[in-house]
């Protein structure tokens, strides 16, 4: 009788975890696995990546570094981890006719992922609450202390890249990762134990910043998407400047040079396909841009991140390394911004710009 019970028990958490993935794929994500909540395999890396100080100004990476050891931090009781994955990449080439500055894929839409991913993830934390009354569960998108890209090679989604990205066989890496926590017992995936970026290291060479320490490895702290979004309130080094190029907000070098993303995928969700009437339509206006159009064009978009501050420092960055002598103008009307940050990088575009029109002439 005992194993007749067994069984049964058996049989309901397989056919729950099918039911959650069915219902994925009608929410419309791209990729759905589950993992045993387990702590992540590379918290030893993880800890010596913070302790090297590749993180940065991200300083809430401290803060809670023990928080990140196990996905019962972060929901006690937890049996079990969702999680799915969401492709964003838009277009593989932007068309520079429209647009003198570049934008990383994943900001390109109107939505920003956490809040349209969040929402994704209640949806399915709704459904398991419909056949499991009384269950826990905790959507999580990249603000709590969870290691994602750990549970997603745990769920089977996928290796991770000599990028450091999590990269799917089908898919790509051009992929939001999402997790849903919950207290109750799925059936877990196999492990993803293999990677498949052989001799390749495209992704390391074409880094401008250098910010890859060897493979596997990223000092954030050259990253142009660390430099462009995360370090908001401090200027960007001055030697790091002119490997920015173009990009006034993130950077995809890294995967648009990746084998695996050869393949164009639509996106996943309505609200990550470009928009690009939603933003400034070339480097002249975001340099003139106030905070009230900041707020009116690029609220609730990923964009936001960087503030209207940041954003500015990063245009005028773009426009030096443009060699585009219009863009003078707007620059050293910057030179009286209020503030310091925004006056600083106007200062070193308006002498680089300076520079290369002497040399011109």
């Amino acid at each position: 009788m005992p194993q007749v019970n067994q069984s049964a028990e058996d049989q309901s958490v397989a056919g729950l975890t099918q039911a959650v993935r069915n219902e994925t794929q009608r929410i419309g994500f791209d990729l759905v696995g589950v993992a045993p909540a387990v702590g992540p395999t590379s918290i030893a890396q993880f800890r010596e990546w913070v302790e090297q100080g590749f993180d940065g100004e991200m300083h809430y990476i401290k803060r809670r570094l023990g928080a990140y050891e196990h996905p019962a931090h972060v929901l006690p009781p937890v049996r079990s981890v969702v999680v799915v994955g969401a492709n964003y990449m838009s277009e593989r080439e932007p068309d520079r006719t429209e647009c003198d500055y570049r934008v990383a894929n994943y900001a390109q839409g109107v939505g920003d992922y956490h809040t349209v991913l969040k929402s994704k993830l209640q949806q399915l934390a709704d459904f398991l609450h419909q056949q499991r009354p009384g269950c826990r569960t905790r959507p999580v998108v990249d603000t709590a202390p969870l290691l994602e890209r750990d549970y997603a090679r745990l769920a089977g989604l996928g290796w991770f890249g000599k990028n450091t990205m999590l990269i799917n066989k089908r898919r790509g890496s051009f992929l939001f990762l999402g997790a849903l926590l919950t207290d109750l017992a799925l059936e877990p995936d196999q492990p993803h134990e293999t990677a498949h970026c052989g001799t390749c290291t495209r992704c390391l060479e074409a880094c401008p910043t250098q910010a890859f320490v060897g493979p596997y490895v990223l000092d954030a702290r050259r990253c142009i998407s660390y430099l462009t979004i995360e370090l908001r309130d401090d200027p960007i080094p001055e030697e790091l400047r002119s490997s920015i190029g173009d990009w006034v907000f993130g950077c995809d070098i890294c995967q648009d040079v990746c084998p695996w993303n050869r393949h164009e995928v639509p996106a996943s969700f309505f609200e990550f396909q470009p928009q690009h009437n939603s933003r400034p339509r070339d480097l002249k206006e975001l340099l003139s841009l106030t905070d009230e159009q900041f707020a009116r064009q690029l609220a609730a978009t990923p964009m936001e991140r960087a503030g209207r501050r940041g954003l500015v420092r990063n245009a005028a960055i773009v426009a030096g390394n443009s060699g585009d002598e219009r863009l003078l103008e707007p620059l050293r009307q910057l030179l009286n911004d209020p503030d310091d940050l925004v006056r600083d990088a106007a200062q070193w575009a308006v002498a680089r710009l300076d520079e290369r029109i002497t040399r011109a002439h």
